[in-house]
């Protein structure tokens, strides 16, 4: 345990580690009756009485599981010895625009307060990754924090945003503009949950496994191009082995990189993230988050590729892989012009404006290594966003 010292008699400097661990856990049918996932992952900090949890599910999963509502509330019934489900799931809307509406955060915290949940109560948040940030913000502005368990019910929430430390929503026309950090207690991955998904959202989390393996995995990126037509085609057993491993990445990188709380300018893990964080306010979220990294991910690596940072043949299986999984790599909002300049390109304001201080973009160094960019030629990376016009559908071309 490190001292409290004098710095000088003016200046007494507080130091301390702050030690974390949560686990992500991969089950099926994780209301299952005789699924006791969750009684285990909450089975090392429970008291003498039944740990209390409010659950909020993402209206999405509700219409497309009618009775998920009702297997949720029998499966608190079998386990009521262990833990106390205190009201009904609570429905919030999915996608993006449970993160715009500010009114939205704050009813869910009315809702914990309302049933009185303490620190060492939990809410459980089912659903997308956006509807897991907007929980996630609410529950860490109670009590300054309560204990949140994840329930990923995307491709993308399952292998990026619901295994990662942040939580926030939008204002002000950009994505995340307030927010916190806040690690969840536990992730659970529950396979079951991405059967009934639209195709948009079964893909969507393909993208991110691109992103992160070009960035960190040259082995991974080889095999996400090849299994690209699987994920394409619905194979549940290619989209669990890419999940699987590219949550581990990401695990291993909040965990690792000396950064977890991104204090830093570097964020290596948003490669790609500038263009497409515009993207999607460009569409007013019309385009989905998946969709828009891939974009992203087109754009920078043709920027990488033009300065010989990635070699043409890895850009070709980088657009090929992209499009084996079905992903388009041109929208009108990528081309859009206003005073005769590319919207697209303010992201990059954007994104220092987020971070805080100079700009730092990451780029692929070779396939499976990352590289930092603090200045961008805006002429090349123009290049780079209107090459992606020759992959544009025939109605978009014009």
């Amino acid at each position: 345990m490190r001292n409290n010292k004098s710095v000088n008699d003016n200046v007494i400097l507080a130091e301390f580690p702050v030690p974390f661990s949560y686990r992500v856990c991969f089950t099926s049918h994780l209301f299952a009756a005789e699924n006791t996932a969750l009684s285990d992952a909450l089975l090392h900090a429970r008291g003498t009485k039944p740990s209390r949890v409010v659950v909020f599910l993402d209206e999405g999963i509700a219409q497309a599981r009618p009775r998920f509502a009702d297997e949720i509330g029998a499966w608190f019934d079998v386990h009521a010895r262990e833990v106390e489900l205190v009201c009904p799931p609570c429905m919030v809307p999915g996608g993006e625009p449970v993160k715009n509406d500010y009114r939205l955060i704050m009813q869910m915290v009315d809702t914990l307060l309302e049933y009185r949940l303490c620190r060492h109560s939990y809410v459980m948040a089912i659903g997308g990754g956006a509807m897991l940030d907007a929980v996630g913000f609410a529950t860490s502005m109670v009590h300054r924090g309560l204990r949140l368990i994840r329930v990923p019910s995307t491709t993308l929430a399952q292998n990026d945003a619901g295994v990662g430390v942040k939580n926030g929503m939008n204002l002000h026309g950009a994505k995340n503009t307030i927010g916190t950090f806040h690690p969840p207690f536990v992730v659970l991955n529950d396979a079951r949950l991405l059967e009934s998904l639209p195709f948009d959202h079964w893909i969507g989390g393909v993208a991110e496994a691109f992103k992160v393996a070009m960035i960190k995995d040259a082995a991974f990126f080889r095999e996400l191009c090849k299994d690209a037509p699987l994920f394409r085609a619905r194979d549940a057993a290619a989209m669990d082995r890419q999940i699987r491993r590219c949550a581990r990445l990401h695990v291993e990188h909040i965990c690792r990189n000396g950064d977890p709380f991104e204090t830093g300018n570097a964020r290596p893990l948003d490669f790609g993230h500038w263009a497409a964080h515009k993207l999607e306010s460009l569409s007013h979220y019309r385009i989905p988050h998946g969709a828009a990294v891939a974009v992203g991910l087109a754009i920078d690596a043709g920027y990488a590729e033009r300065f010989g940072w990635i070699t043409p043949a890895d850009y070709a299986a980088l657009i090929k892989g992209l499009q084996d999984t079905g992903f388009p790599l041109w929208y009108p909002e990528v081309g859009h012009r206003f005073g005769g300049e590319l919207q697209l390109l303010d992201g990059l304001a954007d994104f220092q404006d987020h971070l805080g201080g100079e700009l730092c973009v990451t780029f692929p160094d070779g396939v499976g290594c990352p590289r930092e960019e603090n200045h961008i030629d805006r002429d090349a990376m123009i290049e780079s966003i209107l090459a992606l016009r020759a992959y544009a559908p025939a109605e978009w071309s014009a």
